[in-house]
């Protein structure tokens, strides 16, 4: 199946096309691709398109480690070659694991594509995961782990969402834990790759001055082999949790909080009208929380509000780092500004400004291949549909001051939040009666 997405039905949008062109191999992987004719580059990335939420509550942190371990040797190249064969050509070859999705990535000069793409898909093809290595891998997970756990910002993110989605994949740490780390053996990792790395389950994206039928050709050479399986069942959606949480650390110099309420998922088409308010809430210099908290009062160094927005749940999340005599008034200032979305609508300057920045954010975040690359694997997974730039852009232009209003009194509710505090707390706590906002 091969589909070709373009907005040419607008007068003047000639330079918002986007040349997208889809194709399924028999076994089930996907390949999409985005045409940029005016670059030299070309950025690939191969997604496995579940992340740490798919582990078992043993099994926490592996995705990770898998990882980690494809680097360390395949059945064709060692790790040093690895490390040549794209630095050798002036390319780079990254990756990462967050709670849906794996990625494999590069990003090259388009002469050099061939070689890149069969160097990506030996990553994830033909790993080793030999004994020796894992051994020695698991020491570089706990060192890691322990260099997170000495990051307040770090650790308190991971109580805080350890409370949110309690009981849930979505609040297991993606590192994984000291203990699970310890025990993973090597027929588990072979049986969790076995599971998770299968056709249904493969996504492969790529943007640049590049040829889809190419990168389809390359694919089903390297991927079309895999044998076909069916789709992974759909695991249970999360439920938010209200709880207030305080966690005494005494050589921290500050207090950490994080104060968070749900949100929709990212599916969701209000999508929009959470990012303007955000924007609007915690999401720049101009933002109200930096403002009144920061510049005005001097309560906080940082400041900021954050969305994290899953296929099925999504999450609002405050932080800031204040001295303990401070904490209850930033807290304060935080439900003040709830209290005000809620209440009054906001001005349409500010509103202005909020999507203007929008605007520039998605705009600007669009312009290189490896942005494209993981764009387009970002709207098959939540979206199944491609969107143009102006369509991009005209739904940033859709949000009202209404709509702002309408999600705030839905969701900033008392009996919805999460507060979690770390630093040197000694007796502080605070109450659910004085997060009424």
């Amino acid at each position: 199946m091969t589909t070709l997405v373009t907005n040419t039905g607008k007068s003047g949008s000639e330079l918002h096309e986007r040349d997208i062109e889809a194709t399924t191999l028999a076994n089930g992987v996907r390949v999409i691709s985005e045409k940029m004719a005016h670059v030299r580059s070309v950025s690939m990335g191969v997604w496995i398109t579940t992340g740490s939420r798919r582990e078992r509550i043993e099994e926490t942190g592996i995705s990770h480690f898998i990882e980690h371990m494809v680097f360390k040797g395949t059945k064709h190249r060692s790790a040093e070659d690895i490390a040549r064969s794209v630095d050798s050509i002036g390319g780079g070859l990254d990756a990462f694991t967050a709670k849906e999705m794996v990625s494999y990535q590069t990003k090259v000069l388009d002469e050099h594509m061939p070689l890149a793409f069969d160097v990506l898909s030996d990553l994830v093809l033909n790993p080793l995961f030999r004994e020796e290595d894992i051994e020695k891998e698991k020491g570089v997970i706990l060192e890691e782990l322990k260099m997170e756990v000495d990051n307040p910002e770090y650790l308190l993110s991971d109580i805080f969402s350890s409370n949110f989605w309690k009981d849930h994949q979505l609040g297991r740490p993606i590192l994984g834990t000291k203990d699970t780390v310890k025990k993973f053996r090597r027929e588990m990792i072979h049986e969790y790759y076995g599971r998770i790395y299968q056709p249904s389950n493969i996504l492969i994206t790529a943007a640049g001055n590049l040829a889809h039928e190419r990168l389809v050709e390359l694919a089903g050479e390297k991927f079309a082999g895999l044998p076909a399986a069916g789709a992974l069942s759909e695991d249970a959606a999360p439920v938010a949790h209200s709880r207030l949480v305080f966690r005494n650390k005494s050589s921290l110099e500050q207090l950490h909080l994080y104060l968070g309420v749900p949100c929709d998922p990212l599916p969701h088409q209000d999508r929009f009208v959470w990012y303007a308010l955000n924007t609007l809430l915690g999401g720049g210099m101009s933002s109200r929380l930096f403002q009144n908290v920061r510049e005005k009062r001097g309560l906080a160094y940082a400041v900021f509000s954050e969305l994290s927005m899953y296929r099925d749940t999504g999450c609002l999340a405050v932080y800031a780092g204040t001295s303990l005599e401070s904490a209850r008034k930033v807290v304060e200032l935080i439900l003040e500004e709830f209290r005000s979305l809620k209440s009054e609508e906001v001005p349409a300057d500010e509103l202005r400004r909020a999507k203007d920045h929008l605007k520039g954010s998605f705009m600007l975040g669009l312009e290189s291949t490896s942005s494209r690359m993981g764009n387009l694997a970002r709207q098959e997974m939540y979206y199944k549909k491609f969107f143009s730039l102006d369509e991009m852009l005209a739904s940033i232009e859709a949000v009202t001051a209404a709509d702002i209003r309408r999600l705030a009194e839905e969701f900033f509710v008392a009996k919805n939040i999460t507060l979690a505090m770390l630093g040197n707390l000694g007796e502080f706590r605070m109450k659910r009666e004085e997060l009424a906002c």
